[in-house]
């Protein structure tokens, strides 16, 4: 699937989602968020609804190969995360996505619940949301307290409040560290 996908399920986390968009819509990425119901309307898990660009029905079917530019990014929250690692068309995608060398990105709960579910995570480095780490090291991945983690074509991250530097390590893995710097500094973070 090319370009780079957010999706959105009712009960996203707020902030793992909103900031992550910002953040790579600073450094000029093209961000699409994807409803993976019917309805355009999502709402978070605290109440806020947004209006997605797509719905999955409407996501493009890719017919070029998936590439190292092409992301799929899975925000946290309840039951949000549930509802994306119960959608079974989605998590198709995503392993045929992960397969094919794009980068799956996930926060908080999505790591545990979505991510877990790709093959091939042995030796693999990740952080997740507390509480969420053994359905990625039952497959034999590694988990680092840190606020995000890449490793290879896959990003992770903790939580909300490390929304931020999620973000940025997305940006870092496709436009490099220049581009981070610059939003770095729009954000003032430095």
């Amino acid at each position: 699937m090319k370009g780079i996908h957010i999706f959105l399920a009712d009960g996203f986390e707020d902030m793992e989602a909103i900031c992550t968009i910002d953040v790579l819509r600073r450094g000029s990425l093209d961000v699409k968020t994807v409803s993976i119901s019917d309805s355009y309307m999502v709402t978070s898990s605290h109440g806020i609804t947004v209006t997605a660009d797509m719905t999955y029905a409407e996501l493009p079917s890719a017919k070029d190969e998936t590439g190292p530019e092409d992301v799929m990014i899975f925000p946290g929250g309840m039951p949000g995360t549930r509802n994306l690692a119960a959608h079974s068309g989605l998590i198709d995608l995503m392993r045929e996505h992960f397969a094919q060398g794009g980068i799956v990105a996930a926060i908080c709960a999505a790591p545990g619940l979505v991510v877990s579910q790709l093959p091939g995570l042995e030796g693999r480095k990740f952080t997740c949301f507390d509480g969420f780490e053994g359905y990625l090291l039952d497959k034999g991945a590694q988990y680092l307290c840190q606020k995000a983690v890449a490793d290879g074509n896959l990003v992770t991250g903790r939580g909300a409040g490390c929304a931020i530097e999620f973000g940025l390590e997305i940006l870092r893995k496709l436009k490099g560290e220049e581009a981070v710097r610059q939003v770095r500094h729009g954000l003032m973070l430095d």
